[in-house]
């Protein structure tokens, strides 16, 4: 009675012509997108139906031997149609079906069953000398605030590390890892404190020691890299360690000029604004910006720097409006 025939080039997507980097490429990608883990409740069946046939396929076509016999039946057959084995296919080992090893179809046992459910040889990983794990960037975005002061931040960063089971190679005794699907890694999430400077700027990185990808044959881990982003701010722009904020006056203050209430990381400071100050001009405030890194005064700062917009209230009074008129007859020469 035959069995239902598999196209495995098909199941990976690849010609019959496809390299073994290309079938390698090609199961990772669909080991990755079928993983049962991957997918919820409702779909976990069929992902790991799918899953099987993919790991079937690369099984068969990863291996030099097995992939040479399976050619050897020729690209007529269609997938899904019943097969029955030809009589020309010397080198073949047949046995009846059982329904098939760790959920196998019959056609595979078909063609490479033997003593060893699989007929496979074993593919234990080689041992090698001991591999640090990879280093790893992320970034950490943080507040303008949070830069200024430091202090710690808690995140849960998402991640993929090398698998237990099998090393980070893909494979174990049996052939593919069905720990992590042959793709040699597994998603994980994990807690962390980071502890931030005070003065950090944009851009700069914070390495967190042995935080990074896992290590291979008791190598020891590698770090983890966050690349801090400064948030947005509603009333700042930075400027290396330089700050800059905006006020608006009144007319008469920019004329006559005026004592004025002024934000700072350090709370509201009073600044004088000096008579006939023109709109767009900068007024600083020393020593209110970010610290200075590296610098050989002890506690040194930025500056901040005000800029200046004049613009008019929304209301004004009768007498108020009578003033402007006759400021306008003035300058009229009325």
């Amino acid at each position: 009675m035959g069995v239902t025939y598999h196209d495995y080039y098909e199941t990976l997507g690849v010609k019959r012509s496809a390299t073994e980097k290309e079938i390698k490429t090609a199961y990772r990608k669909l080991a990755r997108k079928w993983h049962p883990d991957l997918h919820p409740g409702n779909e976990k069946e069929a992902a790991e139906e799918k899953f099987k046939q993919i790991n079937e396929a690369y099984e068969v076509l990863s291996d030099a031997e097995k992939r040479a016999k399976y050619d050897r039946l020729g690209a007529s057959w269609r997938d899904g149609q019943d097969f029955s084995p030809p009589p020309d296919t010397e080198g073949f080992r047949y046995y009846s079906s059982g329904g098939g090893a760790e959920g196998f179809s019959d056609f595979f046992e078909t063609l490479f069953g033997g003593s060893d459910p699989f007929g496979r040889t074993s593919r234990k990983t080689r041992r090698t000398g001991s591999v640090r794990g990879q280093d790893i960037e992320s970034e950490l975005e943080i507040s303008l605030e949070e830069a200024y002061r430091g202090g710690e931040k808690s995140i849960k960063l998402s991640a993929r590390e090398d698998c237990a089971a099998c090393g980070g190679s893909g494979q174990d005794f049996n052939g593919f890892c069905s720990r992590c699907g042959g793709v040699g890694s597994v998603s994980a999430s994990k807690a962390l404190t980071v502890k931030i400077p005070p003065g950090v700027q944009d851009g700069i990185r914070i390495r967190l020691k042995g935080q990074g990808g896992e290590g291979r044959n008791g190598g020891e881990r590698g770090d983890l890299y966050f690349k801090v982003r400064l948030q947005p701010h509603p009333i700042y722009k930075v400027q290396d360690n330089n700050l800059e904020t905006e006020i608006i006056l009144r007319p008469e203050q920019a004329v006559l000029g005026d004592q004025v209430t002024v934000p700072t990381l350090d709370g509201p400071v009073n600044m004088k604004v000096p008579p006939g100050t023109r709109a767009g001009k900068r007024l600083r405030l020393r020593g209110k910006g970010l610290p200075v890194k590296g610098s050989d005064e002890p506690g040194a700062r930025g500056d901040e720097f005000v800029r200046i917009s004049i613009d008019i209230p929304d209301y004004l009074s009768e007498e108020e409006t009578e003033i402007y008129r006759r400021l306008a007859s003035l300058g009229k020469g009325v």
